[in-house]
């Protein structure tokens, strides 16, 4: 089980993160991923396989003025 934002969500161990970023509709752009205490660049979102008791924290980034 993957901890995201705080949730346990199920059927994400051994999935790339990508995956469940494009499922749930993130623009790509406007979020930073940490995952376990740490950033994950943009370019590893295809590369990171969620494990069970991963901590995932999603980050929208928003304008305003």
């Amino acid at each position: 089980m993957v901890s995201i934002n705080g949730e346990n969500i199920d059927g994400f161990d051994n999935k790339p993160l990508i995956i469940y970023l494009n499922e749930k509709n993130y623009v790509i752009s406007r979020i930073a991923v940490e995952r376990n205490g740490k950033i994950v660049p943009k370019t590893e979102y295809s590369n990171t396989i969620l494990c069970d008791r991963d901590c995932i924290e999603i980050v929208h980034f928003v304008g305003g003025g």
